[in-house]
């Protein structure tokens, strides 16, 4: 019987998947991976202004700095370059976010049943070490293609009325941004802003599974449970009610960017210059210097209304299609 027939309870007497059993593996990446495309579908607008504000495109200067510019921003984007001029660079990010939010979700579902193999080791330090661990993991191994879409996204030319759209074989396709990356200092280019990125996933991915644990903990209380969980006597842990998820997963993402957002800045200058040598701390205060401290947070609004929606939708699809997967 399929699964997008069978009832709670048919789902519950099917047999326990081992965590540790590459079934387990092989379904909570699938789960993982589609959670990471749809957010980050239903955000890319956002993500390539974001992407613009953060890295001081001259075209976009005039626009940063309230949610009113950032409207305006993508509207100019739109009508210089169309539906196209939104998902610049997306095809990448697809490309990239698959393998990266399925190593991210099976990485943190083994590390924390590693850390945490029953109840009684459950504590919030043991789950945000495993949130912060499967950060690091599935960063290392998908880096490359985050520099390539960020530099797509960067390197627009909308200010040109007539731009043709963006394709893998345009100017500004992957391929040729690839090859530009690679000319321009070789392998080494392709991990440019790296320790940075290791640095901020560590307290973004520790802070943001901590996060959506201890909502979903505070949600399941006895005295609020029948209003947020769909009722299940079968079910051990019924599910999070939709509104209940995205409120777990919207929080768990809001935290983790307040946490971790001016290390996301720090990289995105480091991944847009070519040939710059300066530290983490160096260009942090330079931006300190030039910006003031508000520039280590610029496009920290558009990011809220980006990540706020984008881990919301991520959560829920993982919870969901986990439990359809019968995990």
């Amino acid at each position: 019987m399929s699964t997008q027939t069978q009832t709670p309870a048919e789902i519950a007497d099917r047999p326990r998947i081992s965590k540790h059993s590459w079934e387990y593996v092989v379904r909570s990446g699938i789960a993982g991976g589609l959670a990471g495309s749809a957010a980050k579908t239903a955000i890319a607008p956002l993500d390539r202004v974001k992407i613009l504000f953060q890295t001081s495109n001259e075209d976009f200067l005039q626009y940063r700095g309230s949610l009113k510019g950032t409207a305006r921003a993508i509207s100019r984007i739109y009508r210089d370059s169309g539906v196209y001029g939104l998902f610049q660079g997306h095809s990448v990010t697809i490309v990239r976010i698959m393998p990266y939010a399925a190593i991210k979700f099976v990485a943190y579902e083994q590390v924390r049943n590693f850390f945490i193999p029953s109840k009684e080791y459950e504590t919030h330090i043991r789950r945000a070490i495993s949130g912060s661990l499967s950060g690091i993991v599935s960063v290392m191994f998908t880096y490359p293609l985050e520099v390539i879409r960020v530099r797509m996204a960067y390197e627009s030319k909308i200010h040109h009325h007539h731009e043709t759209p963006v394709t893998h074989f345009s100017e500004h396709g992957v391929l040729a941004t690839t090859r530009r990356i690679y000319a321009n200092g070789g392998l080494h280019n392709f991990y440019r802003g790296f320790s940075a990125t290791v640095i901020g996933i560590i307290p973004y991915a520790g802070v943001s599974f901590w996060t959506h644990d201890f909502a979903h903990d505070l949600l399941r209380l006895p005295a609020i449970e029948k209003y947020t969980t769909i009722e299940s006597e079968s079910l051990d842990r019924p599910p999070l009610k939709v509104w209940a998820e995205l409120t777990a997963g919207g929080l768990s993402g809001m935290v983790a960017q307040t946490a971790s957002y001016p290390l996301e800045v720090i990289r995105r200058r480091m991944q847009v210059h070519d040939g710059s040598r300066q530290s983490i701390i160096g260009l942090g205060k330079e931006i300190v210097r030039v910006d003031g401290f508000k520039g280590l947070y610029v496009g920290l609004s558009i990011g809220f209304i980006k990540v706020v929606p984008m881990a919301a939708i991520s959560f829920l699809v993982y919870e969901r299609v986990k439990f359809a997967l019968g995990i």
